[in-house]
């Protein structure tokens, strides 16, 4: 399943940063843009897998996973 995030990006000092509006402390930099991009691609990547872990062993087990629109 793919999901659009937002990334709110800005040129500084030689440097492009970004961050992801929806993750809190997802965030990264690149010496251009498109390495921007892989970047934050990257840290979100990692971030929702270690969410996802997390919550998986919070639940330890009899669990069920279910879909969330918004």
């Amino acid at each position: 399943m793919k999901h659009t995030f937002t990334a709110v990006i800005k040129q500084d000092e030689g440097w492009w940063i970004g961050w992801v509006e929806e993750i809190p402390g997802v965030n990264s930099q690149g010496k251009t843009r498109a390495e921007l991009r892989k970047n934050l691609r990257s840290a979100l990547k990692e971030a929702l897998e270690f969410n996802r872990a997390d919550a998986l062993s919070s639940a330890k087990s009899d669990y069920e996973e279910e879909p969330i629109l918004v």
